[in-house]
């Protein structure tokens, strides 16, 4: 059965006709493409064949749709890049953290502080889906506290040498080339490093029970040598950092809308469909709260997301705004999973049905890109003026 949409408020009133053609190609496009092979790469914890996926994306623009198009992007707005990533989670999390990995955490970073000639370079082979990136942050001692990574990166002559490891990275074993951030005595630096470099390792990690259809991977660096034209000249504060993260939690708050949706989708279909004690289990009162709640908190999600897009249209978003997104969106996300995991019984544990899936990869996202409690944090010293991140002890 094609997906229709959810949509109990009339959001697609207010989208023009360039952002919902751009959702419709997304929609066929994972529906015809992707779909049929996540079961099974689910299953398997194998990832997605990007190596064919990943050029149709780049051709639909569905690889750093925000990036101006004069560097290769596709120049369009922040809601289709959010109904992009609705789109696809709704099918797969882990392409969705793909799309966005390459767009906000490995395209921006290069468009925004790079140069000239390195975005010249990398932006358009990226967009294209013919050069993977990945965004290396996340240290196996280090996720929230970014501020304390151990990776660091010392002057030499002409060069950087850099020392480290980082944990949890996304296509973090399959890229081609990594933003490496690391410890300088100027600061926090980005560094891109190709893959085959001297001393850079990248390791798939496994017997993972989220984003199973994606690349998870493990990076250590001994004694990397990177010239000095592969740093980002202009991100050397932690503030740099912090503006790609915003990238990504946007685009997941839209993500988490698309697996809710699915989820959603399923249990009402189902709902109708199973009897049990003579009638449609549709038709008792409190599979209908659960229904009925699971649309209430898809609706609230989308006019927080669709109004947050809108703002960063208008260069008006607060970075404060992007976090109650994420935080709100995901958790309602992680409760839509759940219900409907329960409303198809013993179904729900099922690979054949998508809430199982989406369970997993939402756990995921309730903790990478800022956990829940971190944007917690974030939103309370922005309404009190007091920070409670830390305490003296």
């Amino acid at each position: 059965m094609a997906f229709k949409g959810v949509d109990y408020y009339g959001i697609e009133e207010l989208l023009s006709d360039e952002e919902k053609m751009f959702r419709d190609t997304v929609r066929k496009f994972m529906e015809d493409e992707v779909e049929p092979l996540v079961v099974n790469s689910f299953h398997k914890e194998e990832p997605l064949p990007l190596e064919d996926l990943a050029p149709k994306l780049g051709e639909l623009g569905m690889i750093g749709p925000q990036i101006p198009q004069q560097y290769g992007g596709g120049g369009a707005n922040h809601i289709q890049e959010g109904l992009l990533c609705q789109e696809v989670e709704r099918v797969d999390g882990a392409l969705r953290s793909f799309v966005e990995v390459q767009s906000g955490l490995v395209m921006y970073p290069i468009w925004q502080f790079g140069t000239e000639e390195q975005k010249h370079k990398w932006l358009p082979q990226i967009a294209s889906g013919k050069t993977i990136g990945c965004f290396a942050l996340t240290e196996p001692n280090h996720g929230s506290d970014v501020a304390a990574m151990e990776t660091v990166a010392k002057k030499d002559g002409d060069s950087w040498i850099l020392n480290g490891a980082k944990e949890w990275i996304s296509e973090g074993s399959t890229a081609d080339i990594s933003v490496v951030y690391a410890r300088a005595e100027d600061g926090i630096r980005a560094f891109l490093v190709p893959r085959g470099t001297e001393g850079y390792t990248q390791t798939f990690m496994d017997k993972k029970g989220a984003m199973r259809c994606g690349d998870v991977g493990q990076i250590s660096l001994n004694d990397v040598k990177v010239p000095e034209e592969n740093v980002l000249p202009q991100s050397t504060r932690l503030k740099q950092v912090f503006m790609c993260l915003d990238q990504a939690r946007y685009g997941i708050s839209w993500g988490a809308i698309g697996a809710a949706m699915s989820c959603y989708e399923t249990a009402l279909n189902y709902a109708k469909e199973r009897e049990q004690f003579g009638a449609p289990i549709a038709s008792y009162q409190l599979v209908q709260q659960d229904l009925v709640n699971m649309l209430t908190e898809i609706t609230k999600a989308q006019l927080l997301a669709y109004r947050l897009g809108r703002l960063l249209d208008a260069g008006k978003a607060r970075h404060q705004q992007i976090s109650m997104a994420k935080r709100n969106n995901v958790e309602m996300a992680r409760m839509c999973a759940r219900t409907a995991r329960s409303l198809l019984g013993a179904n729900g544990c099922s690979y054949d049905y998508p809430p199982i899936r989406h369970m997993g990869n939402i756990e995921a996202v309730y903790t990478y890109q800022g956990t829940h409690f971190i944007h917690t944090l974030i939103l309370g010293q922005d309404i009190t003026g007091i920070q409670a991140f830390t305490r003296e002890l």
